[in-house]
């Protein structure tokens, strides 16, 4: 059993871990991947985490996993013991799970590219596929600095992160921006010949799909209206699903100097089943709406969803989920 869609009945999931979060020295990559917008390089914060950032994650964290585990999820967790260059907190952004396979992906960021290995031990179901790493030297474009319809990757060598990836069973559906390049889909379509990708373009530049787009059953999704400005922008293939238009979100706020996600993190949810997803506990208006469709929705905490960068969807992997 593996998982091949966002949305069916959840069994075993890994949950992240913020120890040792830190943001490393800034390379090209960090540079121009995650920082285009700062004008100076003295504006982007390094080294670890303040301690009380890592001891709210994780409390919330453990939170998480306790109600997973109550809802008859399997959970597990990275390995501490794997200390990482950046942090093990999104499990989502580094490994892609397509049906049995468990692939790692050709990173963005030189400093994730082997964060996969904290969670290799549980992919003893799966067949794991380590993607080659990209020429870093020839990758990244200098000229995105401070202009985000410039990208930050050439065309040189396959290059994205998992968390450029929803999965709709036969289709994934994959958003070229600041992490992820033509050639990352090219690659993912060969890979999986069974598959259709889909390509998603021209909305989002930094970085991931999953607070744009959440799909949270077959034929129902949830959509980022500051970025999907009409469904004409998406594939055919979704403009015949239903629609809920995400409304403004809370501002949950994030630690000073560590703003690491949008206010739009309310969209990074998590589907535990087709009748119930976990959405941030701010998010009343967005789980108002969510129940209007006859799915449940469990609020809780994930306060430094925005200093760490990824909310619900982001911090966990779903590993096997049962096809109905």
């Amino acid at each position: 059993m593996g998982s091949s869609n966002e949305w069916d009945p959840l069994k075993k999931v890994v949950v992240g871990i913020a120890d040792d979060a830190r943001v490393p020295l800034p390379d090209k990559s960090l540079r121009l991947v995650n920082y285009a917008d700062k004008k100076y390089r003295f504006q982007i914060p390094h080294g670890p985490y303040p301690d009380e950032v890592v001891e709210s994650a994780n409390k919330d964290l453990e939170m998480l996993d306790k109600f997973l585990t109550r809802e008859g999820v399997e959970v597990v967790r990275p390995d501490k013991k794997f200390i990482p260059n950046y942090y093990n907190y999104c499990p989502r952004d580094t490994v892609l799970i397509v049906d049995d396979v468990a692939l790692a992906t050709p990173m963005s960021l030189s400093a994730r590219a082997t964060e996969y290995k904290a969670m290799e031990h549980h992919f003893t179901n799966h067949k794991l596929i380590v993607a080659p790493q990209p020429d870093r030297d020839k990758l990244y474009n200098v000229m995105c600095l401070g202009d985000p319809d410039t990208l930050a990757l050439h065309e040189t060598d396959p290059c994205f992160d998992a968390a450029n990836v929803l999965r709709a069973n036969d289709d994934l559906y994959y958003l070229i921006s600041n992490s992820g390049n033509r050639k990352g889909a090219e690659y993912l379509q060969e890979l999986f010949p069974k598959k259709k990708v889909h390509t998603i373009e021209g909305v989002y530049s930094y970085m991931h799909l999953d607070s744009t787009i959440a799909f949270l059953r077959e034929g129902l999704m949830l959509l980022n209206p500051a970025r999907i400005k009409s469904i004409d922008v998406l594939p055919k293939s979704l403009q015949s699903w239903d629609v809920i238009w995400a409304p403004e979100p809370y501002d949950i706020g994030h630690h000073p100097f560590y703003n690491h996600a949008s206010t739009w993190v309310s969209v990074n949810l998590l589907s535990v089943n087709p009748n119930l997803v976990i959405v941030e506990r701010h998010q009343r208006d967005l789980a108002r709406l969510i129940e209007k469709h006859k799915i449940d929705v469990a609020l809780l905490p994930m306060h430094q969803a925005r200093t760490l960068g990824g909310c619900f969807h982001c911090v966990t992997l779903d590993l096997e989920r049962k096809h109905d």
